[in-house]
């Protein structure tokens, strides 16, 4: 079965707490603190993994969710760092936020992608020993791990798309060319799903080439199954489209290739204006030789290139492969999708800036739902993430508060696993 849209829930694993323990030993006085630092929870990681070729896995698992780290232990010992959860996906998938739409990455290249990051663990007490508090009683929790609703999106890496109506012979041309072996059957949508199949002409001379299901009218609007699979011919660098010259169908070849292309632009205009080579198949059957100028005269026209062949005896496909090979050299290489940046939005407007403080020995902890979110979305060494982290901070109330409860200069305010001095 073949797959290649879903929707699946991510969750990175939370950070362990931090201790609060005092060493007692005999003949040792006033040991102190001595709190170990929680375990980070374990990050979300994407990985490309070439003997995939669908996303059919995540239609049974939707939900990933990688393990908390360890909280701290006695005698400063450090809770255990748990390990990533990787999650193996096919070549040219697109990883979305399924709440905004953001492309988040283009899995098309070999580097491991951490998507959401396991939360920090907490400090054990140990780290809030001072002159004046010896003894804290307190410890910070470990941040929770990012989580996201995410949609993955497939989008086959084909240099060549094969494009025509149901039944011309773009997957008997692919059996030919390559060690592709797509079902071929005398009937319309024969093939249900993409084909992918690597050309090879010479040494170090080879192309990707992509059999898309038949496209009918309406397909830019969702009609037949060309619409779901529109999306796979997006990063060809080179379309072949295929025409039943022969007029087997009773279809006119010229209304095929103006069809078709109406299509493409309905669905994308950017794939419209794709460089084609226009390609009349089945000359083995019947030479229309009026058909043929008709079309050569519309390729012409149109700045593409045209062939004759037929895909059931190889006449032609030789001549074909090398032009689309010299064509290949002149195009730009695959396209890979650009991540968009994260759009900063105001945290919490709608639910209000809830929030709890507390203060111990001039430590003021913040806790507060949004202040989680906020936290996650701060990059803390870009000056304008932390000029944002300023600004929301303030618009909360939060320095207000934090005066009245008669906060110092210098003293220190902690939320969750960032602290900062305060200064007025």
């Amino acid at each position: 079965m073949f797959a290649d849209f879903c929707k699946i829930y991510i969750k990175a694993g939370n950070g362990g707490n931090g201790a609060v323990s005092f060493h007692r030993e005999k003949y040792v006085a006033a040991g102190g603190p001595d709190g170990g630092d929680g375990g980070k929870g374990g990050d979300i990681v994407f990985v490309v993994d070439d003997n995939l070729n669908t996303l059919i896995d995540f239609k049974y698992t939707r939900k990933f969710v990688a393990k908390n780290g360890e909280n701290g232990g006695t005698k400063k010992c450090f809770g255990k760092s748990s390990d990533s959860t990787v999650i193996k996906v096919p070549r040219g998938t697109l990883i979305k936020d399924a709440d905004s739409g953001r492309l988040i990455k283009d899995m098309s290249d070999n580097e491991p992608y951490i998507c959401a990051k396991g939360g920090r663990g907490g400090w054990g007490n140990s780290h809030f020993a001072t002159p004046t508090r010896q003894c804290p009683q307190f410890a910070k929790p470990g941040t929770p791990g990012e989580e996201y609703n995410l949609i993955l999106e497939l989008k086959l890496l084909a240099d060549v798309g094969l494009l025509g109506f149901p039944n011309v012979g773009k997957s008997t041309l692919l059996s030919v060319v390559s060690a592709a072996r797509p079902k071929i059957a005398n009937y319309h949508f024969t093939t249900l799903i993409p084909n992918l199949g690597v050309v090879r002409l010479e040494e170090a001379m080879s192309f990707v080439m992509a059999d898309i299901p038949g496209l009918i009218e309406g397909a830019g609007e969702g009609v037949g199954l060309g619409h779901a699979f529109l999306r796979h011919v997006d990063r060809c660098r080179l379309l072949l489209h295929i025409v039943d010259i022969s007029g087997s169908e009773g279809r006119d070849p010229l209304e095929d290739i103006v069809a078709i292309n109406r299509e493409l632009e309905i669905y994308s205009p950017t794939l419209a204006e794709r460089p084609q080579i226009i390609v009349a198949n089945k000359c083995d059957i019947f030479m229309d030789e009026a058909a043929i100028e008709r079309v050569k005269a519309y390729a012409a026209e149109n700045g593409c290139d045209f062939f004759a062949i037929s895909a059931a005896t190889n006449e032609g496909v030789k001549a074909l492969l090398y032009a689309v090979w010299n064509k290949l050299k002149e195009l730009p290489p695959v396209e890979v999708y650009e991540s968009e940046p994260p759009v900063f939005e105001e945290i919490a407007p709608d639910e209000g800036y809830a929030m709890e403080i507390t203060e111990t020995d001039d430590v003021y902890m913040v806790e507060g739902k949004w202040l989680l979110r906020l936290i996650s979305s701060i990059n803390f060494s870009d000056y304008e993430s932390l000029q944002y982290f300023q600004k929301v901070l303030r618009n909360s109330g939060l320095f207000d508060k934090l005066e009245e409860m008669g906060i110092s200069e210098g003293d220190t305010v902690s939320i969750y696993n960032v602290e900062f001095e305060y200064i007025r």
